[in-house]
């Protein structure tokens, strides 16, 4: 301990205990003027470091406060200013108009199959050449699901958590930080929302496991949600493609194949779209997402909800996947 205001003891460096201060021969009392080097006190040393952080703190409020004032900036936002470079594709009608065109033709070709008794199966395809696909499959893979992607690829972007915790304060004041930010791909969003859901922890439970093996609910009696079916989805579409290297296009392909084989498209197209921290963290202001909540495109999306498909998941990794079974 060191010396205080009020005199206490403290203990010298070679152990003893010595009074703060000191009394001479004439009684007066006269302070030990002896320096205590360098040690802190663990007290002090703790305070001193709050009173650091105290004033960084404030510092960081007045560079908001002058920021907000001055350039519109708010806490864990990007200035909308920033964005500007950006926004000569604000426009998302042609996209919405390409969605549209995709489902038609994916409708009108599924209904022709059904009217034929005719629904394509993965096991159908193995014996058929890679140039003679079914046209239906073609479709969704090439026409629907890219659609889709350029529709939810809009206005989305990569955010970065170190710039909205420690610079979104100041970031109307940093130059650098002008340039525009990072495109993201759309099945980036579906591998987030699994990783902030637990969704391996989930698929990997014992209860799902058991579920699966015998063709059982998750729980009891009660039917399967669309969140569990989602995350599941994801779960089988990075195990089987991932091992392969293959894109997030193939990925994405993949997921929206098993959604219209579970007529659940709509239902996980809308759990991204209701996630708010997703949307948030992700989709600039003047996104198709941000502004309409993709409501356009579900409605749209909805128009297969009734049809009933038999689409192969694996198109983008069976010849890989007979290649190695095959040694």
């Amino acid at each position: 301990l060191v010396l205080d205001e009020v005199g206490s003891s403290s203990k010298a460096e070679d152990g003893h205990c010595e009074c703060a201060g000191r009394k001479d021969g004439g009684g007066s009392y006269r302070p030990d003027t002896r320096p205590s080097g360098n040690r802190v006190n663990p007290e002090d040393a703790r305070k001193m470091r709050e009173t650091g952080l105290h004033l960084m703190r404030r510092m960081l409020a007045v560079l908001q406060i002058f920021a907000v004032s001055q350039f519109g900036c708010a806490t864990g936002q990007i200035p909308r200013t920033l964005w500007q470079k950006d926004q000569a594709n604000k426009d998302y009608s042609p996209l919405v108009k390409k969605l549209e065109l995709s489902v038609e033709q994916v409708r009108q070709l599924a209904m022709k199959h059904q009217q034929e008794d005719h629904v394509i199966s993965s096991s159908d395809l193995q014996d058929i050449p890679l140039g003679g696909r079914d046209e239906l499959t073609l479709a969704v893979r090439k026409e629907l699901t890219i659609a889709l992607r350029d529709l939810m690829a809009h206005g989305l972007y990569a955010s970065s958590q170190g710039m909205s915790l420690v610079l979104a304060p100041i970031a109307c004041l940093i130059p650098a930080f002008t340039s525009s930010p990072q495109t993201m791909h759309p099945w980036e969003l579906f591998v987030k929302y699994y990783n902030t859901k637990n969704g391996q922890a989930f698929v990997e439970s014992p209860a799902h496991k058991l579920s699966q093996s015998f063709a059982l609910p998750v729980t009891g009696g009660v039917a399967i949600t669309p969140k569990q079916s989602l995350l599941t989805a994801i779960h089988t579409v990075l195990t089987e493609h991932d091992p392969f290297k293959r894109s997030a296009d193939s990925e994405l392909k993949a997921l929206v194949c098993m959604a219209l084989n579970e007529q659940r498209l709509v239902s996980w197209v809308n759990l991204i779209c209701k996630s708010g921290a997703l949307v948030q963290s992700h989709y600039q202001p003047w996104s198709y997402m941000a502004n309409t909540g993709f409501e356009s495109a579900l409605n749209i999306l909805s128009r297969l909800s009734n049809l009933k498909f038999n689409l192969p998941v694996d198109l983008a990794v069976r010849q890989l996947k007979n290649i190695k079974d095959a040694f």
